[in-house]
């Protein structure tokens, strides 16, 4: 079973090699060039600023995947709804690791106040990521058809929302007067 915990700064050269192979390799991500580390160590450092999880799995001592929330859209009205990113390493798929590190993901959203997880997947040709996400919980709210060009094709988003919590069932919890 993998270890599911919160990614450290030593994992930036792991998750930074995972994250370009899948930018160079797959349609998951609408990327094409893969970033360095030093970006990948901003981009993880803006989403623990905003209190929200990054995840690594680690399997026999190695990074073997990594999740991460960050906002849905940057404006304040959004801060109760994230959107998900799950990345494995080649060879790693179809193990259990994308639904682990989604079930803490997901765990880890509700106890710090988030009310919709939703996923943006990128190529509707992508049955394993929506198949992780149907599998804990997440329903179908469309595709956007042909949006993104990539390897040479137009490629789809499909975009799923999972319900946290007291969702819409109540307001948020709002933060202390100052």
């Amino acid at each position: 079973m993998p270890l599911i915990r919160p990614s450290r700064d030593q994992d930036i050269p792991a998750i930074t090699a995972i994250y370009g192979h899948h930018v160079l390799h797959g349609t998951g991500t609408f990327e094409t060039e893969p970033p360095g580390a030093a970006d990948m160590a901003a981009r993880r450092a803006d989403v623990l600023s905003k209190g929200l999880p990054y995840l690594v799995a680690e399997q026999d001592g190695e990074i073997a995947g990594f999740a991460y929330g960050n906002w849905f859209k940057p404006r304040p009205a959004y801060r109760f709804s994230v959107e998900d990113s799950i990345y494995l390493a080649p060879g790693q798929h179809r193990k259990g690791l994308g639904r682990a590190l989604l079930a803490e993901l997901l765990a880890r959203f509700e106890a710090v106040g988030i009310r919709k997880a939703m996923a943006v997947i990128g190529d509707s040709a992508n049955a394993g990521s929506v198949g992780v996400h149907r599998a804990l919980g997440f329903t179908e709210v469309g595709t956007v058809r042909s949006c993104g060009w990539k390897f040479g094709a137009w490629r789809d988003i499909v975009i799923m929302e999972k319900v946290l919590g007291a969702g819409h069932t109540q307001p948020p919890p709002e933060p202390p007067a100052a």
